[in-house]
Parts: C-alpha cells; sequence; structure tokens
C-alpha cells in the first residue's frame, strides 16, 4: 500500500450559503489527493500526459460523512491498497476539526490520445512493482 497526504484550506468560493463545502468540491480535492500521491512517489500527471497518456475516472463514489465548512484545514488522506495493472484505484478519506468526513474512491483506466485503451507506460509500471515489492510498507 502507498499513502499521501495532502493539506488545505477550504476557500469561501467552495461553499454555500450556510458555509458548507459543496459536495462536488470533494471530487477536486480526490484529484488534488491524487495527482499529490503519485507526485509523492515519482510520478507526476504532467508527464504522463505529455507521453500521451490520460487516466480518466471511470468509477467514481464518495460518502459524505460531515461536512466541511469555510476556513477549515482539511486533510486529503489518499491510498493506493492495491498495485494497479491496466485499472488504477484510488481510495480517500477527508478530516477535518479531527473528524472523517467524507470517504471514497475512483477507479481509473489509462488510454491514449484516441481514447484507447492502453497499458500503462513502462515506467509506471517499473515504479509501482518498486513501490509495491514485498517487504515495502
Amino acid at each position: 500500500m502507498i499513502e499521501g497526504r495532502t493539506e488545505l484550506r477550504v476557500r469561501y468560493a467552495e461553499t454555500d450559503m450556510m458555509g458548507i463545502v459543496y459536495h462536488a468540491h470533494y471530487l477536486a480535492w480526490f484529484e488534488v489527493g491524487r495527482t499529490e500521491l503519485l507526485r509523492s512517489h515519482g510520478i507526476a500527471y504532467r508527464s504522463l500526459e505529455a507521453d500521451g497518456y490520460r487516466l480518466p475516472v471511470i468509477e467514481v463514489q464518495a460518502r459524505y460523512h460531515r461536512p466541511a465548512l469555510y476556513d477549515d484545514i482539511v486533510t486529503i488522506v489518499s491510498r493506493m491498497k492495491e498495485q494497479p495493472t491496466v485499472r488504477l484505484r484510488i481510495d480517500y478519506e477527508i478530516y477535518a476539526r479531527d473528524q472523517k468526513l467524507v470517504t471514497g474512491h475512483t477507479l481509473h483506466a489509462f488510454i491514449n490520445r484516441k481514447g484507447e485503451p492502453v497499458r500503462p507506460p513502462a515506467i509506471f509500471a517499473e515504479k509501482m512493482r518498486e513501490l509495491f515489492a514485498p517487504g515495502k510498507a
């Protein structure tokens, strides 16, 4: 398993009239967590895209437990529990004020610039084998 943590502050523009974060913003925060998780392990989205690969979301799930509020510092915990192959699943937990706010996951597939399914690039596959090697934590 690999894990990353990212913090951000809730902006006023992300809230509704009650000062509660609008539900769709959590999906954008999943993206922030996913991008930073990969970056922290040596894989930049930008480089994957420059090499012609895309990782569209093919499934998303979110469960809302408590609301995030204006000016909260939220922590996005992103985890890859299993070594990805053709598909990549990332699980998320979002916290603020010592409370779990949201849990969820995204599922992605590798495609090329034409939108055709492809295997992940060799550099990505090798990095995943390294990160998920027996004995790694």
